[in-house]
């Protein structure tokens, strides 16, 4: 019986130092285990995803969080220095007793990125299971371990212009009418166009209409072609009132 439970102590050690060794090594691996445990028992609420967004425009430079009280916040810093840490003071708080007061901060250089600074935490900053002994480059996708909190790094400095709504997707645009409802611009093909018999008398009851009040500053940028268009769709939708 003795040599069973010495050889049973000596069995649980070196799971313990195997444990130590692959958590030094992997955390991030042993996290998404945890998630996924997490996940297959229906008595515990899913987590929530928790993201640290950096963004690059022409006007600022600021971070999107969702770990601020569990909201997603724009957070803009004059110096571009974003604190994290236990202490209520920190730019990014975070209330994790395994998280030192000043445990480490986010900091944007002009042409160079954004990077995560350890202030020499009790237990570290890890970037992609790698411990942060000195400032990490962040890039896009990144995985941060700060004391028991992990999230995902996002980066972005491009902003693409798409191109302008199709006129048939436009016609179909919710809109707020003046009670606070809202209503459906809606058009279909199958429709007959009941139109003025004379294009000029057409234009100016579309002009008198509260939809051009609305809207009037669209029209004028349309072509000719797009102009015709919003007038037959206009009228297509004022059948009900022409038949009552």
């Amino acid at each position: 019986m003795a040599d069973f439970a010495q050889t049973e102590i000596e069995r649980r050690l070196t799971l313990y130092q195997v444990f130590l060794k692959l958590y030094e090594h992997h955390s991030s691996l042993l996290d998404e285990i945890l998630q996924l445990e997490n996940l297959s028992q229906p008595s515990l609420t899913r987590a929530k995803a928790c993201y640290v967004h950096g963004v690059v425009d022409t006007a600022a430079v600021y971070l999107m969080t969702n770990l601020c009280d569990n909201q997603t916040q724009s957070l803009r810093q004059p110096q571009r220095i974003w604190t994290i840490g236990r202490n209520r003071t920190s730019g990014i708080y975070i209330a994790d007793s395994y998280m030192s007061r000043r445990h480490a901060a986010i900091q944007h250089i002009d042409e160079q990125g954004f990077y995560l600074i350890d202030f020499n935490s009790t237990n570290g900053s890890f970037v992609n299971g790698n411990r942060a002994v000195g400032p990490i480059k962040l890039k896009d996708g990144d995985r941060i371990r700060l004391g028991n909190m992990t999230f995902d790094f996002f980066v972005n400095y491009t902003c693409r212009v798409l191109p302008t709504v199709a006129m048939d997707l436009l016609m179909q645009l919710v809109h707020r009418k003046n009670n606070h409802t809202l209503e459906m611009l809606t058009y279909s093909q199958n429709r007959q166009r009941p139109l003025n018999e004379k294009p000029d008398s057409n234009l100016e009851t579309f002009r008198n209409s509260a939809l051009f009040e609305k809207h009037g500053n669209w029209y004028e940028n349309f072509s000719s072609e797009q102009k015709s268009e919003i007038l037959d769709r206009f009228f297509s939708r004022q059948i009900p009132s022409n038949l009552s």
